[in-house]
């Protein structure tokens, strides 16, 4: 198939904007918990009316400190509680918030804030605000900063202490559908981010319909979504704004290395992540019950509860043997798993790189299904994903209700529908380039089968041609030898050699458990055991699962362990933690010629 579209679910108000879920939320909904808000400790509930009065008081400071309907505001902060409350308070001063990573260098700060023209910035640490300062002098129209950890809400709140009511409905009044809402700076695998302007029609067109598509996952009242990931990412902006619009209860967690202590508190019924934070809770699990002696059991449950997922998509179900050891498993392992990730969920949405089917039919043998979907800062996140009710595992699912997925001659997924981006900011050439012909280019290689369901191959510009001409997709094999517990990260190499490679980094968080099982050195690090011999074992081990994907020209013949992880901080991550492959490739040039001597 070369085409699918499905018709849309919601439609988008013709002249309303993000403001509008805040108000009704209070008119329809005053006493439901909109949010939960983490306060000394201990989760609070803050209902819709009181959300609403807090939006209400910060945008009155904003527009006391002369902040105008159309300008830019940045926000730069961790996930936390009053990055949502700003992000509603800025779009009811009549602004246009600008998204900054709370990692940012002082260079990219510059950037993001000067492109966008921003009047004013609201951050959230010391750091940050030395950040800011540090080029303040490159940013003649920034005016304003307030610091959330200095009392900048309560700063802005009397401020606006003289500023009506009827002001703030006036401005939140101003932005029409096709207004800007936000500047989403892309996290830039090449060249500096360009900023994508995402109006409230985008917003209003992919939560609506993902809210009313996934129906049963959003229960006013019932559920609630515990957010993770940084909402500076277009993925995070889709939680915030489809829990408020559901509504259903919003809680922020600003640090993932306390995440399964605060599932166990919130207790989502919903959680939306990407697929690493799957995979440690896998290989989380399995290493401990490795370490109990109970390695063995658990991986006879995590074989049934695949081969169970995978019954469940044939005509006569799972046999009545394999019903009984699930029931068995279930009791013993299968029930605790989903209480590390908060005893109350069902369902999970995996976006940002593909999950791989086995980890798939794990989460959902387990009684946790993840449906995987698909999307880009472009798209306003998710522009394809798994129906809650007919989920095909290894797809990304359906095209978003409303839009239209196309598959280009050469291959490449092509987009229409109103969630999409309108246009690059100061950037007309890349603007024409990516929405030639009326459709949006994503860069990225996929298929449809007969029922509408996309797979995504590869990227345009990451495919690999080998001496002997064969083009190879890093992605798929990429992705199955990341799965495994050692493996951090792993890049693909070989175009124009005569056979795929691979570079490797190790996991630092479980290389100490590895080690001591396998009495190395305490304290024993990937630069320390690169040539060691039981590690260089079970690297092969994930090289090979990972060649059983592939062709054997497409598979990896050497690869090479490097002494450290790649990340943000390095240089060779994004934000959004996907590989910067031109920078890897030049400062591990060394590495990748010494896969190809002799």
């Amino acid at each position: 198939m070369r085409e699918f579209s499905l018709p849309a679910l919601y439609e988008v108000p013709a002249d309303g904007n993000l403001t509008d879920i805040v108000r009704r939320n209070a008119a329809q909904h005053p006493d439901v918990a909109v949010i939960g808000r983490k306060v000394n400790g201990s989760w609070q509930d803050v209902t819709a009316t009181a959300f609403r009065a807090e939006v209400r008081a910060a945008a009155k400071g904003l527009i006391a400190a002369g902040v105008r309907p159309g300008d830019r505001v940045g926000l730069m902060s961790r996930t936390r509680y009053e990055w949502t409350l700003f992000d509603f308070a800025i779009w009811s001063a009549g602004a246009v918030s600008v998204p900054v990573y709370e990692t940012s260098s002082a260079e990219q700060i510059q950037w993001i804030l000067g492109d966008s023209g921003a009047v004013a910035c609201v951050v959230e640490t010391d750091g940050h605000a030395e950040a800011v300062e540090s080029v303040r002098d490159r940013l003649p129209a920034l005016t304003q900063v307030w610091q959330i950890d200095r009392g900048g809400v309560e700063e802005l709140n009397r401020a606006g202490a003289e500023v009506s009511d009827e002001t703030v409905d006036e401005r939140g009044a101003v932005a029409g559908a096709d207004d800007p809402a936000t500047i989403v700076y892309t996290s830039g695998t090449t060249g500096r981010p360009k900023g994508c302007v995402l109006t409230h029609r985008s917003f209003f067109a992919e939560c609506g319909n993902v809210v009313e598509r996934l129906k049963p996952l959003f229960r006013t009242g019932e559920c609630s979504v515990l957010l993770f990931l940084p909402v500076a990412h277009v993925f995070g902006r889709l939680v915030e704004v489809a829990a408020l619009m559901a509504p259903i209860k919003l809680g922020h967690a600003p640090d993932i290395k306390h995440l399964t202590d605060e599932l166990a508190a919130f207790r989502p019924t919903l959680i939306l992540g990407v697929p690493r934070v799957f995979e440690k809770v896998y290989n989380g699990a399995r290493a401990k019950a490795q370490a109990d002696g109970k390695g063995k059991i658990f991986d006879k449950a995590a074989d049934t509860a695949i081969a169970y997922s995978r019954a469940l998509d044939t005509p006569g179900g799972p046999s009545i043997g394999l019903r009984v050891k699930h029931k068995i498993f279930d009791k013993l392992v299968f029930s605790k798993l989903r209480a590390v990730l908060g005893g109350r969920g069902e369902y999970a949405i995996s976006g940002g790189a593909p999950l791989g089917e086995r980890l798939g039919h794990f989460f959902r043998g387990i009684g946790f299904t993840v449906l995987e979907g698909y999307g880009l800062t472009e798209s306003c996140a998710a522009t394809a994903f798994n129906p809650w009710d007919r989920q095909k595992i290894g797809t990304v699912g359906q095209p978003l209700p409303g839009s239209v997925v196309r598959i280009a001659d050469d291959g490449e997924v092509l987009l229409h529908g109103e969630h999409l981006f309108s246009h690059y900011w100061n950037n007309e050439p890349a603007t024409e380039e990516a929405l030639a012909d009326g459709w949006f280019h994503t860069g990225d290689i996929g298929t449809l089968d007969e029922d509408g369901y996309l797979r995504i191959t590869g990227r345009k510009k990451e495919i690999i041609v080998t001496a002997g001409g064969k083009n190879v997709a890093p992605a798929v094999i990429e992705d199955r030898i990341r799965a495994h517990a050692l493996v951090a990260e792993c890049m693909v190499v070989g175009d124009g050699r005569p056979f795929v490679g691979a570079l490797v980094t190790i996991d630092e968080e479980f290389l100490g458990r590895w080690a001591a099982e396998h009495g190395k050195p305490a304290g024993a690090t990937a630069a320390s055991l690169r040539e060691d011999a039981d590690l260089l074992a079970a690297v092969q081990q994930a090289v090979d699962d990972g060649n059983a994907a592939v062709s054997k020209a497409e598979s990896v013949r050497k690869f090479r362990v490097l002494p450290a992880q790649f990340t943000e901080e390095s240089g060779h991550l994004t934000p959004s933690l996907k590989l910067k492959r031109n920078v890897v490739a030049k400062d591990y040039a060394d590495e990748i010629e010494a896969l190809y001597r002799g």
